[in-house]
């Protein structure tokens, strides 16, 4: 996903400010998702987390909203607990993105461009 200067930026400033919550910093990724990633491949990922997010957080209504993203088992659901993007409470608090609505494909690019960003920065740092 191409991003410019100022999304880039922006993105950035969130990561940095997530990075320091206490919570949000505890989320990091395990030898299991590493080796899951590498043998994915970022773009097979990004598709993951593209199809995670339309099925898990753009829905207008979300019968489990707060409990639909497992903790682990997943590199996208470690990186959606750890941008706080994992339910539409969280997308609120952090963001300012409404509930009870689908989120606009705006909202859903930039919900997959903090994932991408997390997750190339932690695969990085291995």
């Amino acid at each position: 996903m191409e991003l410019n200067g100022v999304q880039r930026e922006f993105i950035k400033r969130k990561l940095e400010i997530l990075s320091k919550s206490q919570f949000r910093s505890k989320f990091k990724l395990n030898e299991k998702d590493y080796n899951y990633l590498k043998e994915k491949g970022l773009q097979k990922i990004e598709e993951h987390a593209k199809d995670f997010i339309q099925q898990r957080l753009a829905p207008k209504n979300i019968k489990n909203d707060g409990k639909q993203t497992p903790m682990r088992g997943h590199p996208v659901f470690v990186a959606q607990h750890a941008t706080a993007t994992c339910c539409r409470g969280c997308l609120y608090k952090w963001y300012h993105i409404p509930k009870n609505r689908e989120l606009l494909p705006k909202e859903k690019n930039f919900v997959l461009a903090l994932i991408m960003e997390w997750l190339n920065k932690n695969y990085k740092l291995k």
